[in-house]
């Protein structure tokens, strides 16, 4: 890949690509809309994989009222001769009381690594005389090469919002100008929790932000800590599973993780949520209870209040990616095993949340044993790099409070320094990112250091949130972390830019029965929000692929 940032898009044509996106589509092909109706017009339109991404394409789209008939139509040439209808997921945002209308159709039948053109209509869509129109590129079946990217912590570009930031803008611009196959948000989509009064509003500055890229390209997301919302349904993600269709999990839990396949990468996506000790929910700081308009129909919450969802699965998430990972090892046909998820096992960020031992408790073991390469995360809104990690020290770390000593299950460097050439020969454990500087930014620099020696640390929950005392069933203490270890597993930390952009480009047959994937960052120039971005480092993983490992042995 060159190492030239690639050129800029025209804000025309950035924004030409949420429209027509060079598909034509002819006069009078949808109809007639309703008299005087335009309330199902599609917005915030963005793609997903389906259950097979090299055969199915979920499209997702929010319309301001109920549509009449929505639909896609679709086909190899902008001839569009196919049409699927979708299907309608509907919530009452639970402190607005805003309803909430979004749309899915599933694009089944499709062609591997294949063009596929698209528009979205509705009987009564105002536009339906030239509908929103875009296209997409499908996933190859076989192995071959191909480029995702990845960042969390996104916000919106509108500042009126609570941790927003204008750099969410040229962050999707940079999606679209390393034009990847799709691209991983890692969790804290929009914010809209820490708007409590607004929460559909920040959800649709959001989509109508990232559609120029997410209807061009999937765009998988996994939840984050601030996707829980107050009386939005079960662990508060109503208003996440309403807009985004994603695979199957098989479980009691759909949605809320997933993993999908391309070439010989498994995708496993999961919600740490469940697993993390910290709380990272929404919460009513008060003096006074937060209280839901009217229509919303629910009562105030106290203050004191917290949505602490950790061990909302009963172990039912960790069974299924102990299940999911055991097949990957024994599938002949997969080489690498990319993990997201959006809280961190290992970050040493002081002003950010730090390192949870809950994840470190429930999966890394699980990467361990099957062998995980790369997991990539958000949270913190920095870029931090491990070297590769397996295994775990014990009693190495120390209570902030008292000094003695804690088990913070520090996980061990396999190396303490970078080759010489950037290359890592896999496998040698699992290497984590954080990938927080995708629209928000942590002041720069600012990371936990020994006051005696100056060597690394990093904060550590190892401490589950205590119930508040005297208090109604579901108020929280919420704790700072409690714990510190020395940060012997971090490789490289970003200390000159709080914004950037992971790209990662799979590779084949670049030497016979090997595979390798580089990760190449991009940050942006300088301290400020930015459109201009310069590499940061590269990095190499190479192996075998594990059909030559099968044939020599």
């Amino acid at each position: 890949m060159s190492e030239e940032f690639p050129s800029a898009l025209s804000r025309r044509e950035f924004l030409k690509r949420a429209g027509a996106s060079g598909v034509a589509v002819a006069a009078g092909t949808f109809g007639r809309a309703a008299a005087g109706a335009g309330g199902g017009t599609p917005e915030q339109v963005h793609l997903t994989w389906g259950a097979d991404p090299s055969s199915e394409v979920v499209v997702s789209w929010c319309t301001v009222e109920a549509a009449v008939n929505p639909r896609v139509h679709y086909g190899p040439t902008p001839a569009l001769g196919r049409i699927v209808p979708a299907e309608t997921r509907r919530y009452v945002d639970g402190l607005s009381g805003e309803t909430v209308i979004c749309h899915h159709a599933r694009l089944s039948g499709l062609a591997p690594a294949s063009t596929v053109h698209y528009a979205v209509t509705a009987d009564n869509d105002a536009k339906q005389d030239r509908p929103f129109a875009a296209g997409f590129v499908t996933a190859p079946r076989e192995r071959r090469g191909f480029r995702f990217t990845s960042y969390g912590d996104l916000a919106t570009p509108n500042t009126q919002w609570t941790i927003s930031s204008p750099q969410a803008r040229h962050a999707i611009v940079a999606v679209e100008r390393f034009a990847p196959l799709f691209h991983l948000l890692n969790g804290d989509l929009c914010y809209a929790n820490l708007n409590p009064t607004a929460q559909p509003a920040v959800w649709r500055d959001f989509g109508d932000n990232v559609e120029p890229s997410a209807a061009r390209r999937p765009w998988m997301p996994c939840p984050g800590n601030h996707e829980i919302e107050f009386n939005n349904g079960a662990q508060g993600y109503g208003g996440y599973l309403a807009r985004y269709a994603l695979p199957a999990n098989g479980t009691r839990f759909p949605g809320r993780w997933y993993a999908f396949r391309v070439g010989g990468v498994l995708f496993v996506s999961l919600d740490a949520n469940d697993v993390v000790h910290q709380d990272c929910g929404p919460l009513v700081n008060g003096p006074r209870p937060l209280v839901p308009a009217l229509n919303a129909g629910q009562p105030p919450i106290a203050p004191g209040t917290a949505l602490y969802v950790r061990g909302y699965s009963g172990g039912e998430q960790t069974r299924w990616l102990e299940q999911t990972l055991r097949a990957a090892r024994a599938d002949a046909g997969l080489d690498w095993i990319v993990v997201q998820m959006h809280e961190d096992a290992m970050s040493s960020s002081d002003p950010g949340n730090g390192s949870d031992k809950g994840i470190r408790e429930a999966w890394l073991p699980l990467f361990d044993t099957y062998g995980v390469d790369l997991v990539l995360c958000g949270h913190d809104h920095d870029y931090e790099r491990t070297f590769p990690v397996r295994g775990r020290h014990h009693d190495t770390g120390r209570d902030v409070a008292t000094g003695e000593p804690v088990d913070t299950l520090q996980p061990i460097p396999l190396v303490r320094e970078d080759p010489a050439d950037g290359v890592y020969d896999s496998p040698q454990g699992a290497i984590h990112l954080v990938l927080g500087g995708g629209g928000t930014g942590a002041p720069l620099g600012v990371y936990g250091r020994d006051p005696q020696s100056g060597a690394p640390l990093a904060k550590v929950f190892t401490k589950r949130n205590a119930p508040r005392p005297g208090a109604k069933p579901g108020t929280f203490m919420r704790a700072k972390a409690d714990a510190v270890e020395a940060a012997i597993w971090s490789a490289r930390r970003d200390t000159e830019s709080a914004y950037g952009i992971a790209v990662f480009d799979v590779h084949y047959d670049e030497t016979p029965g090997m595979t390798s994937i580089t990760l190449s960052y991009w940050h942006t120039v300088g301290a400020v929000p930015t459109g201009d971005y310069e590499l940061f480092e590269k990095i190499v993983l190479r192996k075998k692929r594990k059909d030559a490992l099968r044939n020599s042995s």
